[in-house]
């Protein structure tokens, strides 16, 4: 099918601790989410209100009800339209999935513009003694505005969950696991992640994955132009790296700039190589990555 990117924002905090982006009290998930949809409608030159649906893309909800797009939209004084809001939650490939959703919505005639939004606030999450997450998360926002026609053609879009594998990256608190009042209900609110446990399952699981992936496109690695992944670790980018082969500098690499970022580390990536003139027409992009699940998923795109 085909369909355009006509948007992309960004959105990332000014302050830094230890080199990553840390949101200030004010900087919650909806502001900062609405900040980057902003500049993607300035982008698209589209007015909020002609976005056919707004489709929420954060890992963590801003709070359990209402739903963070609806928060989104209010942000963007569009709260009394009547346009459709609603989350999509894959973790860090909630962006990805959104894409995946929009794009179903747009091929089935329902959509012709959708405005993707979301954010993350992973510091806000981690344990004052967790120096190897606070080596890896800053906080950020990313938004796309995806519409219908137009020159990109999705070649292959895929995900796959491998739920035995949940319990390695996990936050157990704030939805209807734990009751507020239980002692433990604290510490449980705060991100736990048995990092060598989850690399070695997600590296294990991907070479196969993204050959599927490609096989689905008719795409051969070499033929990748451009990668734009989940900046989940700098391992998860050395090990992708290996995985394709080729030259290292196809790949969209932010992680020293920004670290992972979340649900809105592939969408900002995808922001970036769109800003740096990467996204040429008649490229092949492969967007990719994983999330907490373990979830894969990938798209192939003919720019």
């Amino acid at each position: 099918m085909l369909f355009a990117l006509a948007g992309t924002g960004a959105y990332t905090p000014a302050r830094r601790i230890a080199g990553r982006p840390v949101a200030d009290e004010a900087e919650t998930t909806s502001m900062m989410a609405a900040a980057a949809a902003r500049a993607a409608l300035d982008e698209a030159g589209w007015r909020a209100e002609e976005a056919d649906v707004l489709i929420g893309a954060s890992s963590v909800m801003e709070q359990p009800l209402p739903g963070t797009a609806t928060l989104i939209q209010r942000r963007l004084g569009i709260g009394a339209s009547g346009r459709a809001a609603f989350d999509v939650n894959a973790t860090c490939l909630s962006a990805l999935v959104a894409l995946d959703v929009a794009l179903l919505g747009i091929a089935g005639g329902r959509w012709r513009q959708v405005l993707i939004a979301g954010a993350d606030l992973p510091r806000r999450a981690l344990a004052a003694d967790d120096a190897a997450g606070a080596a890896i998360f800053g906080d950020g926002g990313a938004a796309l505005a995806v519409a219908a026609g137009g020159p990109h053609r999705l070649l292959a879009s895929r995900f796959e969950t491998h739920g035995d594998h949940a319990d390695l990256c996990a936050i157990a608190a704030g939805g209807t696991r734990l009751d507020p009042t239980d002692a433990g209900f604290l510490a449980e609110t705060r991100f736990r992640m048995a990092g060598p446990a989850l690399h070695r399952a997600t590296a294990r699981l991907f070479p196969g994955f993204l050959a599927r992936l490609l096989e689905e496109a008719g795409v051969a690695a070499a033929a990748i132009d451009v990668v734009v992944p989940h900046q989940a670790s700098r391992a998860a980018i050395d090990h992708l790296a290996r995985v394709l082969g080729g030259e290292r500098v196809r790949i969209v690499d932010r992680f020293d700039a920004n670290g992972n970022q979340v649900a809105a580390s592939l969408p900002l990536a995808l922001h970036a190589a769109r800003v740096e003139g990467r996204l040429v027409p008649g490229a092949t992009v492969l967007l990719v990555g994983s999330a907490a699940g373990i979830t894969l998923g990938g798209m192939v795109i003919r720019w």
